[in-house]
């Protein structure tokens, strides 16, 4: 049996634009911290290698600090690890793969594939790994399909992983793009035995794209995006002479990306969102978009609007998703006068109230603030 590791979409060096200040260090460095988790989980498990199917970094303009503390953290790998170019950092005439200085600070049992040759797993006889490196950022082929036409059928007793980056054909939504991975070449190459597992990366959700096991995405190691479930995952991949692969999720990543709904349906059930709130553990690593669908008056709307504001100094990032929140502003508990309002004031609060109550969200918003002064007028 052969027992190793894949993992995909690094991306070290990534930012977010929804991330301030020491979030977006800690999401920078959660990213590499997270090779050091695969190094221990290959450990734990008893893998012989691992294979990173693209998108390592970012980019080839990763800040130089960011890229040798990464490089660190691949040095400090237990086991063999091969690194496929993607289309993030694929093999240009830029690319930091090329770089005398990159490639001096690594390791020797870190191989970056730079081209389609085999190449054999230290310490695993008859083992090899054979990639489809991304040469620019725009193919105008199938790199997988050129690549495997010159592998050799493996001889009985062998395995070959392949690696590859990009979206299968089955999956893609853009049928225009000439890099697509052609699924029914793919299975017709395993079927010839030309590899025995294809290890893909570009999709960030774990993900088995056929009946066979054999072709799987292994998703990212840290969450980047809402889309993505599972989120923060390694594939632990377990090849048999005579069975099919056996394939386990493995948990890596400690960033959560959520866009939960909560809905009420009298105003004093908005507490379910600070409920939901304050049960959230490691919110230094959530980043959350509330759809919120429910009446409130005034003063929740105040309470609601304190809560996420004190909620947010402590979450990676809170926000509305405003296209899918639904909050509209019921009837007040006084008018003008019941709250004591005179004058130009009162006409202002009157306006904003109708205003708010055909939809205004802007309205809304100021008389909530208003609403707000009132009410510390009154303390």
């Amino acid at each position: 049996m052969l027992r190793f590791l894949h993992s995909a979409d690094w991306q070290i060096g990534m930012t977010r634009r929804f991330l301030k200040g020491e979030a977006q260090a800690r999401f920078q460095q959660d990213r590499i911290d997270a090779i050091r988790r695969l190094g221990e989980l290959a450990q734990q498990h008893q893998a012989a290698f691992m294979v990173v199917a693209g998108d390592v970094f970012e980019s080839h303009q990763v800040a130089p600090q960011t890229i040798q503390r990464g490089v660190e953290a691949l040095n400090q790998a237990p086991v063999p690890v091969f690194l496929l170019p993607g289309n993030h950092d694929p093999l240009s005439p830029s690319s930091l793969y090329l770089q005398p200085g990159f490639q001096s600070s690594l390791c020797e049992q870190v191989q970056i594939l730079t081209d389609a040759q085999p190449r054999p797993v230290p310490g695993c006889p008859g083992v090899e790994v054979a990639g489809a490196p991304w040469p620019s950022k725009r193919p105008v082929r199938d790199l997988f399909a050129e690549a495997c036409a010159h592998w050799e059928p493996t001889a009985a007793g062998t395995f070959r992983v392949a690696v590859a980056h990009g979206a299968v054909d089955l999956l893609s939504p853009d049928r225009d793009d000439p890099a697509r991975i052609a699924l029914a070449a793919a299975e017709r190459a395993l079927a010839e035995r030309r590899f025995q597992y294809l290890a893909l990366g570009d999709r960030h959700s774990a993900t088995q794209v056929e009946d066979s096991g054999a072709i799987w995405y292994s998703g990212a190691p840290e969450a980047t995006d809402f889309a993505e479930d599972p989120q923060g995952r390694a594939l632990l991949v377990d090849l048999n002479k005579d069975r099919p692969p056996e394939v386990t999720e493995l948990e890596v990543g400690r960033w959560r990306f959520l866009a939960p709904e909560i809905s009420w349906s009298d105003p004093s059930e908005w507490i379910r969102v600070r409920t939901w709130l304050e049960q959230q553990k490691e919110k230094e690593r959530k980043v959350v978009r509330l759809r919120l669908k429910g009446p409130l008056d005034l003063a929740r709307q105040a309470a609601l609007d304190d809560c996420l504001e004190v909620q947010s100094q402590v979450f990676a990032s809170l926000r509305l998703w405003r296209r899918h929140c639904e909050l509209p502003l019921v009837a007040m508990e006084g008018n003008a006068d019941a709250l004591g309002l005179h004058g130009y004031v009162a006409e202002a609060f009157e306006d904003l109230a109708e205003a708010s109550r055909q939809g205004d969200e802007e309205a809304k918003r100021a008389l909530t603030l208003l609403h707000r002064l009132i009410a510390e007028a009154e303390l």
